[in-house]
């Protein structure tokens, strides 16, 4: 699995003129599902991203969790995070696991940050969205289970 996570003031995400998530201060997640990925994983990456202390304290240091700030997360699936830029001018997304194996993993990824009591606001799997959000520092992190 391979995630962006990006701190963020706000953001929300928008479906057919809709807005269907919607957060204040927090992290803004895309998450990107790969073949051979497991539950464990997903389990894995949502304890380690709701875990990081990356928020200021008052001494301007990162050292502040999520739950400290009482941040809210924004998870939306965003299969072009295993995009294959090597050949020709278009990705390909061959690497991208396909929506059986890639639903289940998101909606336990989600789960699992929503069982740590944070409040979880998502997009819908599959659909054309409009992402908004207002970037903090900005600080921007890529973490795949692959470095973990």
């Amino acid at each position: 699995m391979r995630a962006v996570l990006t701190r963020v003031k706000h953001a929300s995400v928008t479906i057919d003129g809709q807005v269907k998530g919607r957060i204040g201060e927090g992290f803004l997640i895309l998450l990107g599902v790969t073949h051979d990925d497991t539950e464990a994983q997903a389990v894995k990456l949502a304890d380690k991203l709701t875990s990081l202390r990356i928020f200021e304290d008052e001494d301007g240091k990162m050292n502040r969790g999520l739950e400290v700030v009482n941040g809210e997360i924004l998870v939306v699936s965003q299969f072009t995070l295993y995009g294959n830029c090597k050949k020709g001018r278009r990705p390909d997304f061959l690497a991208a696991a396909r929506p059986e194996i890639a639903i289940p993993l998101y909606e336990k990824f989600v789960a699992v940050c929503r069982d740590k009591g944070f409040h979880v606001e998502t997009g819908e799997f599959g659909a054309y969205m409009e992402v908004e959000s207002l970037n903090d520092g900005p600080l921007t992190l890529v973490v795949d289970t692959d470095q973990l």
